[in-house]
């Protein structure tokens, strides 16, 4: 969508593409305790995924591995890319896309940056309420849990 903006001091009119912002969201297992996930600091409130914006020259790789870290303080090996979710309502402040990662927590999990609190889950006791669109992606995820993993037994041979 093209937009217009004019300054408020020359009234000179600029057009721009105002387009969606790139997100990203990690699911974190976490050793074989279940899933990290974030009780918000900030709104919207609840429980989510861990995640945030992606920044200007960040790759989406880079950006959920400061993500994890920042908001978990865990260091994450990405696993592989889930999904991508685009639906415009999916974040109620702006409309965001989301690329979804799956990820091996290493380390010692503690509530940071953006984070009010931080628990392990397991995947049969998530809460019943969960920020954003993160009930879906962590409903889809669960149908496929079991082979996601077979590649973290496998990488790490566990």
């Amino acid at each position: 969508m093209l937009t217009e903006e004019k300054c408020p001091q020359c009234g000179y009119v600029t057009r721009r593409h105002r387009n969606p912002v790139p997100t990203v969201d990690i699911i974190i297992e976490f050793q074989d305790q279940g899933l990290v996930l974030i009780e918000r600091a900030n709104p919207p409130p609840g429980w989510a995924l861990p995640g945030g914006f992606v920044d200007y020259g960040e790759s989406l790789e880079a950006a959920a591995i400061r993500e994890a870290r920042e908001e978990t303080g865990l260091t994450v090996t990405l696993l592989g890319q889930f999904h991508t979710y685009s639906d415009p309502r999916r974040d109620p402040r702006q409309h965001t896309i989301t690329t979804v990662y799956v990820a091996q927590g290493e380390g010692q999990p503690q509530a940071d940056d953006d984070a009010r609190r931080l628990a392990i889950f397991p995947p049969e006791q998530l809460p019943a309420v969960l920020a954003f669109d993160h009930s879906l992606i962590l409903s889809e995820y669960l149908k496929v849990r079991p082979l996601w993993l077979d590649i973290i037994k496998k990488t790490y041979k566990i």
